[in-house]
């Protein structure tokens, strides 16, 4: 796998789906006159892909646009059919998962690796690039090691050669039932401050029991942010006026 920085993309049309029709998408439609992230990797529904690579990317998303992203694209070597499901189970709202089904991109970018040994058949190597106006302006590799290796092309990487100084968003877990008073009104402060967050259903996604084990406590809302752990609606808006007082 070499780097090609400085190249210009493959001109490839790719197959995708839209409204349960197949829609064709030239390179030059994603790439022309923007500035696009793009991370490509082995397969949809993969462990590493699923875990940590794709929900990364979705979970930084805004603080790349917010630092001159256009768009942010996944790659892979699957169908449209698959991507689409992918990106539905992976609530990947954020980013633009594109399929390069004939593998003619990765080939062009000289990523095709062949992965038979696990009945994959042809697939991606896994990478990452910041491309301008279809030229790319950077890549990072992963190292040609045996297995999958992941240490480079990971959302946080890119995001700091773009600008070693971004603001990353803290990670918000707030357990939750529907129909909770408290919990809405929990839910409405933490999105009045920008804060995103992650919502586990009480009922759904956890039981009394999980909940009694993580919070020691069987009411909800019950708030955690960065692995601290905050507690309920009026200890949520505490925490947020501290923290706002120690950033005035």
């Amino acid at each position: 796998m070499q780097n090609i920085e400085g190249q210009m993309l493959p001109q490839v049309i790719f197959k995708t789906r839209s409204n349960d029709e197949f829609v064709d998408v030239h390179s030059n439609d994603i790439f022309k006159g923007r500035t696009v992230v793009v991370f490509s990797l082995p397969g949809a529904f993969t462990p590493t892909c699923s875990s940590t690579h794709l929900p990364r990317y979705n979970e930084l998303a805004k603080t790349f646009k917010e630092n001159g992203v256009d768009e942010i694209v996944c790659l892979s070597v699957n169908d449209a059919f698959v991507m689409d499901a992918w990106k539905k189970d992976q609530e990947a709202e954020n980013v633009t998962l594109i399929p390069d089904g004939n593998g003619e991109f990765t080939a062009g970018m000289g990523m095709l690796v062949d992965k038979s040994d696990l009945g994959f058949g042809q697939r991606s190597w896994r990478y990452s690039m910041l491309v301008r106006d279809g030229v790319i302006e950077k890549m990072f590799i992963e190292p040609d090691l045996p297995g999958d290796p992941f240490e480079v092309s990971d959302a946080d990487t890119m995001l700091d050669y773009i600008n070693p100084n971004a603001t990353k968003p803290k990670a918000v877990s707030i357990i939750a039932k529907p129909g909770c008073p408290f919990c809405a009104k929990a839910k409405e402060m933490l999105e009045a401050k920008g804060m995103d967050y992650e919502e586990i259903i009480l009922g759904r996604d956890a039981g009394l029991r999980s909940l009694r084990a993580i919070s020691g406590t069987e009411t909800v809302p019950q708030v955690f942010v960065e692995g601290e752990y905050i507690g309920g609606s009026e200890a949520l808006k505490a925490w947020l006026n501290t923290a706002s007082s120690k950033a005035a």
